[in-house]
């Protein structure tokens, strides 16, 4: 079933572009595949009903990673804390790239929530410090000192007190 209106098919065209970067964005907030598989169907049903709120011209990648974070934040609210799933507690003997993603996702596990937002935002999915502060509705000098904070704290959990400090 196609949608009778022009906008509507260029909105769900540019919706499901998004989906992948909707997914890794979900895998970083729910630590848990079937969580963030939920979390990005959950997200794309709520970008569909909603659909006509958006305004054409707009960032609409913004505006999903807001939804998103915003169902994210509403399950947090309503279930406790769990443990870290068994799928990323290590890695195979002999898989140093593997074991080093491992490394780097512990390290932003242990971010305080705000910083891994921030640094997921303006540093793997490339928002602008603006976009990011829209997303996260705070002002943009709290997003940049939210990454610069998020940037040191991960170096020094890495054991590279410079890598991350000249992003």
């Amino acid at each position: 079933m196609s949608p009778a209106d022009p906008g509507e098919a260029a909105f769900r065209a540019e919706l499901i572009a998004l989906l992948p970067q909707l997914r890794a964005f979900a895998r970083f907030l729910a630590r848990d595949r079937a969580e963030a598989e939920d979390l990005v169907q959950e997200t794309t049903l709520r970008a569909l009903a909603a659909w006509g709120q958006y305004q054409p011209g707009t960032n609409l990648r913004a505006w999903l990673f807001a939804i998103q974070r915003n169902l994210f934040r509403q399950g947090l609210r309503r279930r406790r804390p769990q443990g870290e799933p068994a799928e990323e507690r290590g890695a195979p003997p002999g898989q140093d790239a593997h074991m080093a993603m491992g490394e780097l996702a512990r390290a932003l596990r242990r971010l305080p929530p705000a910083q891994r937002e921030a640094i997921l935002l303006v540093g793997a999915q490339g928002f602008s410090y603006e976009e990011a502060a829209a997303i996260c509705a705070t002002a943009v000098g709290t997003m940049k000192a939210r990454v610069s904070r998020a940037r040191s704290a991960l170096a020094r959990a890495l054991g590279r007190p410079d890598t991350f400090t000249n992003m």
